[in-house]
């Protein structure tokens, strides 16, 4: 089989479980948890890093922005041996009192973005394979870390969120929107794979704080001590996997 030809990686390359953070620079987060960190392949948007945690081989893999870069990582990856799945990302709460730096395990996501449709009918759910889902909250609980669990929303506008969407949206229950879950969990499952998300809030839509807007850099300073945690959570739950 020839290279994959965004990923750049060919079977033998990757372990058979990888950890999608969405921004590149978050794959050396997660790498420097690990043991044995080598780059295997970096383009565009896309880095992918082989390491071990705790002796459990792993894959970090950067997805870039959005559901149609997402589905681009886990059709490649699927294709060289990756068989599970774990988002590590970031998320805005739809929930009044989920708080900035607040983790959440999503169940679901709606499919509120324009790729998954390309594979399937909008009505069929996009929902996280029950292993992975059962592993990170056991991994949350071993820790003594509070998380919220429950269906959230994947949306490709990030600017075009307006109040009555999300009105719909909280009054739908769904505790947090982001840009790639729905993608991730369709296309595992429609592979036959597994899948699943650990998001940190970094604001709240329907309090009115936006990402960005109360510090310097892109995430507030709560919000980025708790991207470790969940990328602890996220680590200890591959070795279930």
């Amino acid at each position: 089989m020839a290279k994959q030809p965004h990923l750049l990686i060919e079977p033998g390359d990757v372990h058979d479980v990888a950890l999608l953070p969405g921004d590149p620079g978050r794959v050396d987060r997660i790498a420097a948890q690990c043991e044995a960190a080598e780059t295997v392949a970096e383009n565009r948007e896309y880095k992918l890093v082989n390491a071990a945690y705790e002796g459990r081989p792993v894959t970090i893999c950067s997805t870039g922005i959005g559901a149609p870069s997402a589905a681009i990582a886990v059709e490649e990856l699927s294709k060289v041996g990756v068989t599970s799945f774990l988002r590590v990302g970031t998320t805005g709460a739809l929930q009044r009192g989920i708080e900035i730096g607040d983790m959440v395990v999503a169940t679901a996501a709606a499919k509120e973005e324009g790729t998954t449709p390309r594979y399937e009918a909008v009505a069929i759910p996009a929902v996280a394979d029950y292993d992975v889902l059962t592993a990170l909250v056991e991994s949350a609980d071993d820790r003594n870390e509070a998380i919220h669990t429950g269906p959230i929303a994947t949306d490709d506008a990030f600017y075009a969120e307006t109040g009555e969407i999300l009105d719909a949206w909280e009054a739908a229950g769904l505790l947090c929107v982001e840009m790639e879950a729905a993608a991730i969990f369709a296309l595992a499952r429609r592979n036959g794979l597994r899948a699943g998300a650990i998001c940190t809030v970094d604001g709240n839509l329907v309090e009115g704080t936006q990402k960005g807007e109360t510090d310097d850099e892109e995430l507030p300073a709560k919000a980025k001590d708790n991207v470790g945690r969940a990328i602890e959570i996220a680590l200890d739950a591959t070795s279930e996997l």
